[in-house]
């Protein structure tokens, strides 16, 4: 039989927003662990390619009780947020634990007074609430076209890029149309011998500055898709594709000319619906990710619509579970203020057990 640990709270992933969660859950006190299933502190960061380097990051925003100064942009974000959340770990003696997979969070055994039941690799916890923050990098999002199967080449997803080097002297096919296709793209083609970008749809470039009331705007759309229960869009997906001078370089040179999505993949490359073909060694498929809440399929939160709806940060069909860094608060700023109101419901949700009041 399992021996379950009983806390007042689970927060599953230590990324920005679970670090945030609990960084204000030991704050109010309350009783948690912190369970990661990535190897070091990071959350998806670690993962991301060297070319990537600090001072090209889009919208890194510093954790709550602690900012991030004097780093390096020319060092690889992977090792620069890492080493952040390892010491913003280890300021706030957050003791995370990993690794640690979570594979399922149901009910409560029969007399387990209202509790979730959190099964994971490490063992069984109990909690009266539980803060999701497992983010997207572990599901990228594979589209499927005819004959994918049949390309000779190379595919592979954003989650795998390794940087520009591998694709040196190659015929390279970039599907997608958000930042990291664009960033890409632009590295890409300094050293493969041919680039085609394909979207689904014409990419749209912002010109001009992005300031509270235009970023209070594009949340709003992601958060209206959340409340009506639809799986959520990223932040970055509603607001467009700044238009830096790197960007009006590729355009100017031709790197960013987008053709529209093919009709269908060949063993050497892809064809469109004119008959229009480009031979390819490589497919790169920036196509985005998909939240990563399989191990929460039990509670049966999901929507008709194929999203979790939710309030706020609380899941509107179960209170005890609040979701960070998902849809609206999936921004790095974002993520921060949801872990702070997360704990704050939590807090008024436990208070209201132990007095036995009923729900307001």
């Amino acid at each position: 039989m399992d021996v379950v640990v009983t806390v007042d709270v689970v927060v599953v992933g230590a990324g920005q927003a679970g670090l945030s969660g609990a960084y204000h859950l030991a704050r109010a006190g309350l009783d948690h662990v912190v369970l990661d299933h990535a190897p070091r502190p990071g959350g998806a960061w670690q993962y991301r390619w060297p070319s990537l380097t600090y001072g090209r990051v889009h919208g890194m925003h510093a954790l709550p009780g602690m900012e991030l100064t004097g780093a390096d942009p020319l060092r690889p974000s992977s090792e620069v947020i890492g080493e952040y959340f390892a010491s913003y770990e280890d300021r706030f003696d957050l003791r995370v634990r990993r690794p640690v997979d979570v594979s399922a969070v149901r009910e409560g055994d029969g007399g387990d007074d209202g509790r979730l039941r959190v099964e994971t690799s490490a063992g069984v916890w109990s909690a009266r609430a539980l803060i999701n923050a497992t983010g997207t990098w572990d599901r990228p999002f594979w589209p499927r076209y005819p004959g994918q199967e049949t390309f000779r080449g190379r595919q592979l997803h954003t989650a795998d890029y390794p940087g520009p080097q591998e694709f040196a002297g190659a015929r390279v096919i970039v599907v997608g149309g958000g930042t990291s296709a664009v960033q890409h793209l632009l590295e890409i083609a300094e050293v493969a011998a041919e680039t085609t970008w394909v979207t689904r749809r014409p990419p749209v470039f912002r010109d001009g500055g992005f300031g509270e009331a235009e970023g209070r705007a594009a949340v709003a759309l992601v958060d209206e898709r959340v409340r009506r229960g639809l799986p959520p869009q990223s932040v970055v997906s509603v607001t467009g594709l700044p238009l830096n001078e790197a960007v009006r370089a590729g355009l100017a040179s031709g790197v960013l000319d987008r053709r529209p999505v093919f009709d269908r993949i060949t063993a050497t490359g892809a064809v469109w619906a004119d008959g229009s073909r480009v031979d390819a060694d490589v497919i790169l498929w920036a196509t985005g990710f998909r939240a990563a809440v399989d191990h929460l399929a039990p509670l049966r939160l999901r929507e008709p619509g194929g999203g979790i709806r939710v309030e706020g940060t609380r899941a509107v069909r179960d209170e005890r579970v609040h979701l960070v860094g998902y849809g609206p608060s999936a921004s790095t700023i974002g993520a921060n203020r949801a872990g702070g109101a997360a704990v704050r419901e939590i807090r008024r949700l436990l208070t209201r057990e132990r007095v036995g009041s009923p729900a307001a």
